[in-house]
């Protein structure tokens, strides 16, 4: 059986090797200020700027947009390792089961979940980065919005994605302290809600 301290140090290694730590106000800033945040940062897709993707990391970037877009899908969740991470304000998850658990519950909390748009803003063998902008139509609330946010996914050597970050602000997030013991929480018991295939 796999303790705590096992999976906390599992966790630790892959945040070593795999998270990057992308900057945002670099990647996304508007030569325009106006369309900036006060942050600095713009994190409105726009497509028509997006750099071309090679074939495999499109369909990554396919299959990570219908999961957010609530395919709740095995075939969509095999893009990631069995041993990856997924992080953002809410959840830290450090298995593809308990990445599973979040995807798995879009289905149950939205009325619906779309893609709007995206715009890659950086492309390499081990990363892919991109704005994305998503529609959420919550139940039983009818009035849908729309969220942009930046989200980076580390590759490993067979193409795997290990690390998923995705930020809605121009800051980074800390690993330490309540904030992470909350979000590791959500990601440790989000399945026993939402109950992803035990195959995953």
């Amino acid at each position: 059986m796999t303790t705590t301290t096992d999976s906390s140090s599992r966790a630790e290694e892959l945040q070593h090797k795999y998270e990057k730590r992308p900057d945002p106000v670099k990647l996304t800033q508007n030569p325009d200020p106006s369309q900036n945040a006060s942050s600095g940062v713009d994190y409105e897709p726009r497509p028509e700027n997006s750099i071309p993707l090679e074939a495999t990391q499109q369909r990554i970037v396919q299959s990570i947009c219908d999961l957010y877009s609530g395919s709740a899908s095995e075939k969509d969740m095999q893009v990631y390792a069995e041993k990856a991470i997924y992080d953002d304000p809410w959840s830290y998850c450090d298995t593809r089961y308990k990445i599973a658990g979040q995807w798995y519950g879009i289905p149950k909390i939205m009325a619906k979940s779309r893609t709007i748009k995206t715009e890659i803003v950086s492309s390499k063998p081990d990363e892919i980065i991109f704005k994305l902008q998503q529609e959420y139509t919550p139940k039983p609330g009818p009035i849908p919005k729309k969220v942009n946010s930046l989200v980076t996914l580390t590759l490993d050597g067979h193409g795997k994605v290990r690390y998923h970050k995705d930020m809605w602000n121009e800051k980074d997030y800390s690993h330490e302290g309540l904030g992470k013991v909350l979000k590791t929480l959500n990601g440790d018991y989000l399945t026993k809600i939402t109950r992803p295939p035990d195959g995953l």
